[in-house]
């Protein structure tokens, strides 16, 4: 059994091992995995050491590490949209909740790399959940674009984008809003909700979309583009059209 951890600023994770093939995720730097096999010279299967999520991607994205270096639980991450870095000599911009494996003092090593981080940054697990920080982490991600698989600010989906905003707070998501909604516990009505809450809607009885709760009335999501809209007990109302975009299936609470 291999591991490995990503050295690029954010590695695109496809469903097969073809770069036509969809994307169905990405891996942020620093991000760790294990290597389930290789397919020909350039394609590794993994799956992520911080949810569990498999794909394929090319060798050249990630650098092998011992099994005890990837399992450790990474604290600093980056908190700048994109920031500089210095990855063995060359210039990488790495994105938002980027992990920082090794760092001290402005610098970090894993495996055969080594990088400097001259951005700002934080330890996620000293975070207290709140309306003030949940403000903080997303206000620049407004009006990002919709991008199927996506997890940075040049394009992100809606789990993506939940999935991110809570890794800044220490909270490890699952990758698909599926899975996210079998995390924490359940409120069952709007009214009940706090700020924080993730709100899951469906089409055809199967979980679609997902969204975080700024208040009872307020629903921040990726749907076209990181946005703000209304919400009530029976869905979301888009701000724009006045129409009613997604039918409210349950909400979750996990911090």
């Amino acid at each position: 059994m291999e591991y490995a951890v990503v050295s690029v600023a954010a590695a695109p994770l496809r469903k097969k091992p073809n770069h036509r093939r969809e994307m169905v995720s990405q891996l942020l730097f620093g991000e760790a995995v294990e290597i389930l096999k290789e397919r020909g010279r350039f394609w590794l299967k993994v799956r992520g050491l911080h949810d569990s999520y498999e794909g394929w991607l090319t060798k050249n994205l990630v650098m092998p590490v011992e099994e005890h270096l990837a399992r450790v639980a990474c604290p600093f991450v980056s908190t700048d949209i994109l920031a500089p870095a210095v990855v063995n000599d060359n210039p990488v911009h790495i994105p938002f909740a980027s992990s920082l494996p090794g760092f001290e003092n402005g610098s970090g090593k894993f495996g055969d790399v080594q990088y400097r981080f001259s951005g700002n940054y934080i330890d996620r697990f000293q975070q207290q959940p709140d309306l003030e920080l949940l403000t903080k982490f997303t206000s620049p991600w407004m009006n990002v674009p919709y991008m199927w698989g996506g997890r940075t600010a040049l394009g992100v989906d809606c789990s993506g984008f939940v999935q991110v905003i809570y890794k800044m707070m220490g909270i490890d998501l699952p990758r698909d809003a599926w899975q996210q909604a079998q995390e924490g516990k359940s409120i069952k009505k709007i009214k009940e909700s706090e700020t924080g809450d993730l709100v899951f809607f469906d089409d055809k009885d199967e979980i679609v979309h997902v969204g975080i709760l700024l208040d009872k009335e307020h629903i921040l999501h990726a749907s076209g583009k990181v946005r703000i809209d209304n919400i009530d007990k029976k869905g979301i109302i888009n701000v724009d059209t006045g129409k009613r975009s997604h039918r409210l299936e349950l909400i979750r609470r996990v911090w």
